[in-house]
């Protein structure tokens, strides 16, 4: 699943919530989160809106879900919220779109995926690794969830 547990050396004070009771539906609107293009663009958190496409990835695969927000090199490992800002998923991939146009003849447009938080979930559990959910029922909106993002979302590179 490509996911990762970083230990950090103190405890932070503000963290992300994953949604609680029902998994995120095909036709919601949900916001990707990263740092696209750190060195060429700003180093601030970026934030892009789109919806669930569908409930499965490439070759319909389950753990992740399709999703038209924009996403760069960049947003990889970024927090997907849903219209209340709770996790529903972990960005991933975009679909090549070079690929796909020699392949189809077509340029593919926004069609990127993110991990099921689920998934996310079902790891914590296995590592005895608590976390904390919320309800979805209250949306807020799209400047807040930006500003509830900031809180928890920070940028991890890895140097050589």
């Amino acid at each position: 699943n490509d996911l990762a547990i970083l230990k950090l050396s103190k405890r932070s004070k503000k963290f992300a919530t994953f949604r609680s009771g029902r998994g995120i539906r095909a036709g919601e609107d949900i916001l990707a989160f990263g740092f696209p293009f750190k060195s060429i663009l700003s180093d601030d958190l970026k934030g892009t809106k789109g919806m669930v496409n569908a409930l499965a990835g490439l070759g319909n695969d389950t753990r992740f879900m399709q999703m038209s927000a924009p996403v760069q090199a960049g947003n990889s490992g970024g927090p997907l919220l849903d219209q209340a800002g709770n996790v529903v998923g972990v960005v991933t991939a975009k679909l090549n779109a070079v690929k796909m146009a020699k392949y189809t003849g077509d340029i593919p447009q926004n069609v990127n995926f993110a991990l099921k938080a689920s998934q996310v979930r079902d790891m914590l559990e296995v590592k005895d690794i608590d976390y904390e959910t919320a309800s979805s029922k209250k949306e807020l909106k799209t400047v807040d969830i930006f500003d509830k993002a900031k809180k928890f979302t920070v940028l991890v590179e890895c140097l050589q």
